[in-house]
């Protein structure tokens, strides 16, 4: 076939120009990534990203879907106690393993959902069917943003956790909220001196974490709404990402810092010139987990 062929009209067009128009791939889809567990996405605390969504990580859980990973993205309370959802997750994991039919899982959890996964696998007995812990930005040792809510004033207190209650328990059926015990539960002093002593790891379990961080002490642009408790945390425990610090999110075999803030790392990008990607971060994660045999 000849470089350059004349239309009706004697337009002229090159192979460049029809590629450019109809040209194919070999293997346009996106490649598979081989990972031998499902994986389960557990979200963190509040409803940040659950509107006009399937929920916190949900877009990244159907990226990779896309990609042959069979993952999922349950929804359970967004203002309840450690230990109640734990036990939802708990649910969750068994109708996973049931459709899949899989022996086990591995988890990928953000924020709050890191302690929960914790717990659950150490005092729910589930350690048998999770194969590794992933944590993001989980507040490992404590949030500071808890503490300085349960410093407020009570009535502002009051007001918070009638509001919180309200939107959660509204926003999904059969459940319900305790936002203030959520709150405790998240605090410096229980984290540190109650939950992590008594909530010890699983020998049979890989743990990893990653951090995030942006705006005040780094380079990294962040959301403008995170900027003020940004600037509070950064004041008691250096560079964060809006919610966590780097120091609190570090547990197990630590990855490393990723330049993204909390709400980034959920999908929720208001940053201007931003070159962070949850899906693509998400499936590097996992591709790290499927090189080490998960």
């Amino acid at each position: 076939m000849a470089d350059r062929v004349k239309s009706h009209k004697g337009t002229s067009f090159t192979r460049s120009t029809f590629k450019k128009i109809a040209g194919r791939e070999r293997f346009p889809q996106p490649p598979i990534i081989a990972l031998r567990h499902p994986v389960v996405f557990m979200h963190g605390f509040g409803m940040l990203a659950v509107f006009l969504k399937g929920g916190h990580l949900h877009d990244e859980a159907m990226f990779m879907r896309e990609r042959g990973v069979r993952a999922y993205a349950p929804n359970v309370s967004p203002y309840h106690t450690i230990p109640s959802r734990a036990a939802m997750w708990k649910t969750c994991i068994e109708h996973i393993l049931e459709e899949t039919r899989a022996e086990a899982v591995t988890l990928i959890a953000h924020s709050m959902g890191g302690l929960d996964a914790r717990y659950m696998i150490s005092e729910l007995d589930t350690a048998d069917r999770i194969k590794a812990l992933v944590t993001v930005s989980c507040p490992h040792h404590g949030s500071c943003i808890a503490d300085i809510v349960l410093e407020t004033p009570e009535r502002l207190q009051d007001w918070l956790t009638d509001a919180a209650n309200w939107a959660g328990t509204s926003s999904m059926e059969n459940v319900d909220s305790d936002f203030r015990q959520a709150i405790h539960d998240l605090s410096t002093e229980y984290v540190t001196t109650q939950f992590n002593p008594s909530v010890p790891d699983h020998p049979d379990v890989t743990y990893y974490s990653y951090a995030g961080n942006a705006g005040k002490g780094t380079r990294v642009n962040i959301n403008p709404l995170l900027r003020p408790q940004n600037s509070m945390i950064y004041k008691r425990e250096g560079k964060n990402d809006g919610f966590v610090s780097v120091r609190s999110a570090q547990w197990g075999n630590y990855l490393g810092t990723i330049d993204a803030d909390h709400s980034q790392q959920i999908g929720i990008d208001w940053t201007p010139q931003s070159l962070f990607r949850s899906t693509r971060f998400y499936a590097g994660v996992i591709k790290m987990l499927a090189k080490n045999g998960f």
